[in-house]
């Protein structure tokens, strides 16, 4: 028991102690997941402001604030809080033999960095695609991703509103994945990781992109805006589900874009019931509604 309360309080120590430390600019920049999130964030928001896609819609748009305030809640408050939990979950792997190269399908010792970090990047948006296809495809996992998808104006920080209850599905999805990758030190993670928050904050934020040829690679806003679409195609339990990648959704058949004028109703059937404060979010899903 001594050696899992151990393990709990390294792992929440250290990661308030590292996200102390991004604060107060004590870790490199490049590796400072706080202010790099807050740049990206000042960025999107800046082209939000200067290339509207929907005119009408305020700078300060419904839930700006309660969005903001999800962004920094489920990347560092949250990741605190659990932090411990999973290493315990590390921990008891590891006494039954279950370590990082165990699962391994790939070996990338000998890789460049660039394709260590492509693999990873594919691999990854690809979990988080199949996982987001649960949360709409599956009732007991819908109910929480609900949250996001009470959304009713498009926004960056949109992007970070969702239940607290995907953290714990996607985290070790996402660990699982990466473990796939026998000999991958993810020493530059960090490019993966800046790529997919800046990604993630366009396909949310209110701006007109397509990319272009590269649409069928790319999420993108126009694209995006359908997966939040209040109205779906008949029979479909959603749609354009890419997180970084609109690949998956060309490959799998569940891309959709009838036009582009970015004016549709966004939500879901019955989402009138979401609470609109974020307490009675965090406990939302819980009981069947």
């Amino acid at each position: 028991m001594e050696v899992y309360l151990d393990a709990f309080l390294k792992a929440f120590n250290g990661t308030v102690d590292y996200t102390w430390k991004s604060i107060l600019f004590q870790v490199p920049w490049y590796k400072n997941y706080f202010w790099g999130l807050v740049a990206i964030s000042l960025v999107v928001w800046l082209l939000e402001i200067i290339f509207p896609w929907r005119k009408d819609q305020s700078i300060f748009r419904k839930d700006f604030w309660l969005d903001g305030f999800y962004m920094f809640f489920n990347f560092f408050i949250f990741t605190i809080v659990i932090s411990g939990v999973y290493k315990i979950l590390n921990v008891l792997f590891g006494q039954i033999g279950v370590t990082a190269s165990s699962l391994a399908i790939l070996d990338t010792t000998d890789w460049p960095v660039w394709a260590e970090l492509l693999v990873f990047f594919v691999l990854l948006d690809f979990v988080q695609w199949f996982t987001h296809v649960c949360l709409h495809k599956f009732p007991i996992l819908w109910r929480f991703h609900q949250v996001h998808h009470s959304v009713k104006e498009m926004g960056f920080a949109a992007h970070l509103r969702y239940h607290w209850m995907e953290n714990i599905l996607y985290k070790p999805l996402k660990t699982f994945g990466v473990m796939l990758l026998g000999g991958f030190e993810p020493e530059q993670a960090y490019i993966v990781h800046f790529a997919a928050i800046a990604i993630g904050h366009l396909n949310h934020a209110n701006i007109k992109l397509t990319y272009g040829p590269l649409k069928y690679l790319f999420n993108n806003p126009v694209m995006h805006l359908y997966h939040h679409s209040y109205a779906l195609p008949k029979e479909s339990f959603g749609v354009n589900f890419g997180i970084s990648l609109s690949l998956w959704d060309y490959i799998f058949r569940t891309n959709y874009i009838p036009e582009d004028s970015g004016e549709i109703p966004l939500g879901y059937p019955g989402d009138e019931k979401m609470p609109k404060d974020f307490w009675r979010q965090l406990v939302y899903g819980f009981k069947k509604t």
